[in-house]
């Protein structure tokens, strides 16, 4: 990077790069400890595997909804301005989030439900906001070496995660009493007072477009774009495949393990490797170009979901998760960097329609679909073997997802079987709702065959989850068919290539 100096458009630079790695760090801290306490949520509220992806995904959509808002206002309002909305949003979402034990005790699971739901939709729109600002912030602060410092900048993803994980491990400990999950989700708000701070008093530049007088009608033109379309089919897969799964990746994993601490180590691991191989991406992408480096990653990503859905061992699970782990590091950022690099003149406004596409992706068809996979999976895996078994563990209601429907298992029931009542013990002694009741009730004759319903609830859980991994690494395998076809339709026109704002000043859209 010795021309770094030339290639730095503000002398704030580095300042506002680390600024956009802590809120993005602030959105891995939240997400990872948020799936380390899903357990607990489930237990203690009696959420299904299919609820508990709505209230995931139901982030991961108001996520997907603010960049693209976000984008289309982000050259008007300033930078700035919408990075102090996002820190504000972020307080708030906290408050919301941590209310839903009260409203559990006044409204029972659907009061609790709300809560969680809203609040994480709230923490998503945060950072769905800071999304929208820091990725063009970055494409304009380092215009010749984007690649590079989108990975840089989405480095902060994977730290996040790796700070929530460990905390998380810690705060959740086999067979021991895990700390309330309200202290756990409340550590996001630390990286949040960071960026707070770093951004304070700072200016801001406009985007490449805004800076060379791009009106919002050429900006919106290049969305028309043939390939601009493709990309963003594509990136809907990225989203459903990297953060839908990660989504319940730990939980999945610690049942193969048969120890959820287990899972969430391997998480901190894959999410390791994902923090420091974004800082290579750039002599990578010189080597073998943008699409090259996607293609390779798709093909990394289905083959390491199929691994993992086969894995029987600790071994093998951390063999296919450093696979998976390498196919899904340069997805998201090298995706941005593309879209920034073939449409400069869309500004904020391109770069923040891939990455709307992908959250929403997540947030509607990944984090949802994935659950429900396991719910499909599961129960209807017990429902062959173990009818009598089903008939107890079952939820009350059913689920349905794309004019699917299945009632899957009661997480507050399974939690229960898998402690063997001890926390549903401690809570009676702390409350004597509606709810707990009702639990104590059936686990008072529940209880008569746990030793044997517990083999057979473990192992259909084991299932749907293997199931939902193996189901899910399609998607890449279509993704990586893709990026195949982009790369030799760009060798039959010459190659690819970067596009400066100047070169198609006159075009509407990229249509090379």
């Amino acid at each position: 990077m010795s021309n770094e100096v030339n290639n730095v458009a503000a002398p704030n630079a580095k300042r506002l790069l680390w600024a956009g790695f802590m809120a993005i760090l602030a959105a891995g801290v939240g997400f990872s400890i948020r799936g380390g306490i899903l357990g607990q949520w489930a237990e203690q509220y009696g959420f299904t595997m299919t609820e508990l992806g709505a209230i995931t995904g139901g982030g991961l959509t108001g996520f997907g909804l603010i960049i693209l808002f976000g984008s289309l206002i982000a050259d008007a309002v300033g930078y700035g301005k919408l990075m102090w909305v996002a820190f504000i949003t972020h307080v708030i979402s906290a408050v919301l989030t941590l209310a839903a034990a009260t409203a559990f005790e006044s409204g029972g699971k659907d009061a609790a439900f709300q809560c969680l739901y809203w609040g994480m939709f709230l923490f998503a729109i945060g950072n769905g906001i800071c999304e929208a600002v820091v990725n063009p912030l970055v494409a304009t602060l380092f215009p010749k070496e984007k690649t590079h410092y989108l990975n840089i900048l989405h480095a902060g993803w994977p730290g996040g995660l790796i700070v929530g994980g460990l905390a998380a491990y810690v705060m959740n400990p086999d067979g021991q009493e895990p700390v309330s999950w309200q202290v756990q989700i409340s550590l996001f708000m630390i990286p949040v007072i960071l960026y707070g701070f770093m951004i304070f008093g700072q200016k801001f530049p406009k985007s490449e477009a805004g800076e060379a007088g791009v009106s919002y009608g050429q900006m919106f033109a290049q969305l028309a774009a043939p390939l601009m379309i493709v990309l963003l089919l594509i990136q809907a897969m990225v989203g459903y495949v990297e953060l839908g799964t990660d989504s319940w990746i730990s939980k999945i994993t610690g049942s193969i393990m048969a120890s959820p601490q287990k899972g969430l180590l391997l998480f901190v691991y894959t999410s390791g490797l994902m923090f420091a191989l974004r800082f290579f991406a750039g002599p990578i992408v010189h080597r073998i170009s943008p699409l090259g480096l996607l293609f390779v990653s798709g093909i990394l990503g289905f083959t390491g979901l199929q691994l993992l859905g086969a894995a029987t061992s600790v071994a093998l699970c951390v063999i296919a998760a450093t696979v998976y782990a390498c196919g899904k590091t340069f997805l998201w950022p090298t995706m941005l960097a593309v879209v920034s690099e073939r449409f400069p003149r869309g500004g904020a406004i391109t770069i923040g329609a891939v990455g709307g596409a992908g959250m929403l992706s997540a947030g509607l068809l990944g984090g949802p679909g994935i659950g429900f996979k396991q719910d499909y999976n599961a129960s209807n895996l017990l429902q062959q073997e173990s009818p009598a078994v089903y008939e107890r563990y079952q939820a009350a209601d059913e689920n349905q997802f794309l004019g699917y429907s299945v009632v899957g298992l009661d997480g507050a029931k399974v939690g229960v079987l898998d402690d063997g009542g001890a926390e549903l013990a401690r809570a009676a002694e702390l409350s004597d709702d509606e709810n707990t009741k009702a639990l104590q009730a059936w686990w008072a004759d529940a209880s008569k065959t746990a030793e044997t319903d517990k083999p057979a609830v473990t192992a259909a859980t084991l299932h749907g989850g293997r199931m939902a991994l193996k189901l899910t690494s399609y998607v890449p395998a279509v993704m990586a068919v893709c990026y195949l076809l982009l790369i030799l339709g760009f060798k039959a026109r010459g190659g690819y290539k970067a596009i400066e704002v100047e070169e198609n000043a006159d075009a509407p859209a990229d249509s090379k």
